[in-house]
């Protein structure tokens, strides 16, 4: 019985996951490989799926994405807890305007890591978030689509992260408004070129072209356009220490933690 207890919930989740995702009630507009570092404003609410994730006092620690009214996902060296809020529909970070909200870490499920989570080769970066109260879904605030276990990533494709990290290592602060950039996809056995024996089965890397994401951004979306709807493929993990534009960006690969993602929102 508790197996097919399990099936149905993954039946109810994955039509869940394909029901209205992916698709801003606001379209983004992309001019190609400006940058995170030296920034690009996204336009507001084109990435509804984006949330900050913040300590009490408000400051913006990492990022994150919407996959459902009750749940965030992001990565595993965020170290989110209950003392954190996920902040939703948010763009400009400095003020209110009235279309964001701060929801706390659900104090019972709260955060769930991947059980083989390494902090030493930063490997099976994943965490996901349960929020204490559901969102509701409006033009500013909608999940996105989950990569599925089997798709695979073409190197060469033009995908997009966003963010509120560093406009550059040495910035004082976090940018206001959230920044995108657009990104190609290369192989694994690419950006080994550049990482060597770093990059595992459990990353997809993205960039070296003139563009980087930067601290702050990590745990945020990297997300490729598939059949019109905005799929999330990557998770930002980790780069270059001075977020060099000429170094590709790694990032958790989605498609390899879809079951796992799939058999722990079932059973929590």
């Amino acid at each position: 019985m508790a197996f097919l207890w399990i099936l149905s919930c993954l039946a109810f989740f994955g039509a869940a996951y394909g029901r209205n995702c992916g698709v801003p009630a606001i379209s983004p507009v992309i001019t190609g490989y400006s940058r995170i570092v030296n920034g690009e404003d996204a336009v507001p609410g084109s990435w509804p799926w984006q949330v900050s994730l913040q300590q009490r006092n408000g400051f913006h620690f990492c990022g994150g994405s919407l996959i459902n009214e009750n749940w965030v996902v992001t990565a595993a060296h965020c170290g989110v807890s209950k003392r954190h809020f996920v902040v939703v529909g948010d763009y400009n970070k400095c003020t209110s305007d009235g279309n964001s909200r701060a929801i706390a870490v659900a104090k019972v499920g709260k955060a769930i890591t991947h059980p083989y989570w390494d902090s030493n080769t930063i490997n099976y970066d994943i965490t996901l978030v349960k929020l204490s109260s559901p969102v509701t879904f409006n033009q500013q605030v909608s999940p996105v689509c989950l990569a599925g276990a089997h798709d695979i990533i073409s190197g060469g494709e033009m995908c997009v992260t966003t963010g509120w990290g560093l406009t550059s290592s040495i910035a004082f602060g976090t940018p206001c408004i959230l920044q995108q950039v657009s990104l190609p996809i290369l192989s694994n056995s690419q950006c080994q070129k550049y990482w060597g024996d770093s990059i595992s089965d459990m990353m997809v890397c993205a960039g070296a072209s003139g563009a980087s994401s930067c601290m702050g951004d990590s745990g945020g979306p990297l997300v490729c356009q598939e059949r019109g709807a905005w799929t999330l493929v990557g998770i930002v993990s980790w780069g270059s220490g001075n977020c060099s534009p000429r170094k590709p960006g790694v990032y958790a690969r989605v498609s390899e933690f879809r079951n796992w993602i799939d058999q722990t929102l079932a059973m929590n």
